[in-house]
């Protein structure tokens, strides 16, 4: 994780967490190829809202966010813990049934997205659904107040997940989206299979 990306968010972990969000349209689709009562990794909860939807639909949830603030302010608002975890502590094999990583692996260092990646594959049951997004682009960089982003190409970014193991795509779309700075930006969401 780039330090001064993690440093921003826990700074700012209210300001962030005021910034109203309506859930992912993406999440119902997600949640629909688990099985029910299915256990769910979320990277990146922020504030909670999609935490909030899987617990509502009684998913077993394990909620992560790299910002100990911000996984307090989300637990306060859930009811329900949050670990404060960086990507690369995630360590567990084949637990999940579905990983959701909605706009936060976008700030993992180009040079170790992959190895984020492969720690996410491991961490899946076989035939487990990986959903995450990014901000598309040609080479990484910093937006307007400081933060991290990787800015993948598609390309590039199929090429980094079959570097991290086998998966079968099952999606991938774009969106448009304001950011946190009121940048514009096109969103690329991937969903993906497990291959054991």
């Amino acid at each position: 994780m780039d330090e001064n990306t993690l440093q921003f968010y826990r700074r700012n972990a209210e300001a962030y967490a005021g910034w109203e969000k309506a859930p992912s349209t993406r999440l119902p689709g997600f949640l629909g190829l688990l099985p029910p009562g299915g256990a769910i990794l979320e990277l990146g909860c922020g504030a909670g809202n999609h935490a909030a939807v899987m617990l509502a639909r009684g998913f077993a949830l394990r909620a992560t966010d790299g910002s100990p603030e911000m996984a307090e302010i989300a637990a306060r608002r859930l009811g329900h813990p949050v670990a404060a975890m960086l990507f690369d502590e995630l360590d567990e094999r084949d637990v999940y049934d579905g990983v959701w990583a909605s706009a936060c692996l976008l700030h993992v260092p180009r040079d170790e997205l992959a190895g984020v990646l492969t720690r996410i594959h491991r961490a899946l049951k076989p035939a487990g659904i990986f959903y995450a997004s990014y901000k598309i682009g040609h080479d990484d960089g910093r937006d307007s107040i400081g933060r991290y982003y990787n800015y993948p190409s598609p390309e590039w970014l199929q090429a980094t997940y079959a570097s991290a193991g086998p998966w079968t795509q099952l999606s991938s779309d774009t969106s448009e989206i304001k950011s946190f700075d009121d940048a514009p930006a096109t969103m690329l969401h991937v969903v993906m299979r497990k291959d054991s």
